[in-house]
């Protein structure tokens, strides 16, 4: 699991209370296809691997946001509870139906209070057949995806793009 921290402006989300925000997560990756087999009949079948998103709760501490992703995965048979538990619970637009294919987006609404503190993404891998082909030792090998997050704020009075650019410049090692 790759969990990464995102620079939200939570001073100025407070600050603007119960006005509506709405953030989309778009997460896409290559998947190969298997090299012996065709169609869909098992799981592992057709993709080499796969990959599912989850965001921070505003409630949740980042250690709870660890375990409940940890023990969504402890059994693939139970990954599908990721984005059904962001379904039940949270305003999230597509929910369930967000993981078909190798691009996956959804988008949340709520207000900004509520969001100020869903400051966390975790990428999660699933298996496919990379894993049911040891022989080919596959298991290994790094995935690279691309995640992008935006926010949109209903309301143009708050400036939230300067703190979040700041906090990103901050991260970013200057090359000389």
């Amino acid at each position: 699991m790759n969990l990464h921290l995102l620079p939200w402006p939570q001073h100025e989300l407070q600050g603007m209370g119960g006005r509506e925000v709405q953030c989309r997560i778009t997460l896409a990756y290559f998947i190969e296809p298997n090299p012996s087999d065709r169609g869909w009949n098992r799981r592992h079948r057709y993709a080499s691997h796969g990959l599912r998103f989850a965001m921070k709760r505003g409630t949740e501490t980042i250690g709870q946001f660890r375990a409940r992703i940890n023990k969504a995965v402890q059994s693939e048979d139970e990954v599908g509870l990721l984005a059904e538990q962001d379904a039940g619970v949270d305003e999230w637009f597509l929910g369930n139906v967000r993981d078909v294919g190798s691009i996956h987006s959804d988008i949340w609404r709520g207000t900004a209070t509520e969001f100020a503190n869903r400051d966390a993404i975790a990428v999660v891998p699933l298996g496919g057949w990379w894993k049911e082909k040891r022989e080919l030792a596959r298991w290994n090998q790094k995935v690279r995806y691309a995640l992008i997050v935006t926010i949109r704020a209903t309301t143009s009075e708050v400036d939230i793009y300067t703190p979040i650019q700041l906090a990103i410049e901050a991260r970013i090692p200057v090359q000389v």
